[in-house]
């Protein structure tokens, strides 16, 4: 264990070090100061808003980080045959992937807490104050990073036995139909056969559910409910105020 410390060290410092690595996070950063201005054309739901973005601009930009810097971390030790080297000394092949992945889970961990940080200041910024209600926000980060973990887990063993193209393809591929499990479960037996049906339903207990690490609505829900009871009034009459301007416009017409 004390060997794969060691990988996982020296794959977080090579990953810090990558420049596209910061581009990607000040870019989420930059998308969170931008649901700022977004919020401020909203009718009573700039925290739905900004907690919408946010929580969508970490939840992308670690898939991105896990996909691609994922299926490199073997890759590129095999272009550079620096691979042969290092599983020439005393380093089991599980404790280099081992150390592989939990290097890059640091990264993404220190990323995606430095992305959670730019949200609540942010919504420090529009609401001035952050209340207990507020913790849904840091419950919905954790699930996003621990689905970027499992994301990373696929990319590494996609890349083990494949081109990093075909392992970006299979692993963004398999993320997508991870997030429909659910609906293949729920498919009705009459547009198939029993036989189908029942492999259908077999493969959706294998494949990796990614819905149940979806709490991103229950954070923008959470917001949502808290903006209702407290614009409640000011919402109707900004709708109100709407209504009476697009009905006279019309009316013009």
């Amino acid at each position: 264990m004390r060997r794969a410390g060691v990988v996982a060290l020296n794959t977080f410092r090579e990953a810090v070090r990558d420049r596209v690595l910061y581009n990607l996070v000040f870019f989420a950063l930059l998308m969170m100061v931008a649901a700022i201005a977004v919020g401020q054309i909203s009718i009573g739901i700039e925290q739905t808003v900004i907690v919408s973005l946010g929580l969508s601009a970490i939840s992308v930009i670690g898939l991105l980080i896990s996909v691609f810097i994922g299926v490199a971390l073997v890759s590129k030790e095999m272009d550079k045959r620096t691979l042969y080297a290092l599983l020439a000394k005393p380093v089991r092949r599980w404790e280099f992937l081992l150390g592989k992945f939990a290097g890059l889970v640091l990264t993404l961990a220190v990323n995606t807490a430095a992305m959670a940080l730019g949200l609540l200041l942010v919504m420090i910024y529009v609401k001035h104050t952050l209340e207990r209600s507020d913790a849904v926000v840091l419950v919905a980060v954790y699930f996003i990073l621990l689905k970027l973990a499992l994301i990373v887990a696929l990319a590494l063993m996609f890349s083990c036995f494949t081109t990093p193209l075909l392992a970006i393809l299979f692993t963004v591929g398999l993320y997508i139909v991870g997030l429909y499990v659910q609906e293949l479960r729920n498919v009705p037996v009459n547009v198939m056969s029993p036989a189908m049906a029942a492999f259908t339903k077999w493969l959706s207990y294998l494949l990796p559910n990614f819905e149940n690490f979806n709490v991103m609505a229950m954070g923008r829900s959470a917001a949502l409910e808290k903006a209702r009871q407290s614009d409640e009034p000011g919402i109707r009459a900004a709708a109100g105020g709407h209504l009476l301007d697009a009905s006279g416009a019309i009316l013009r017409k």
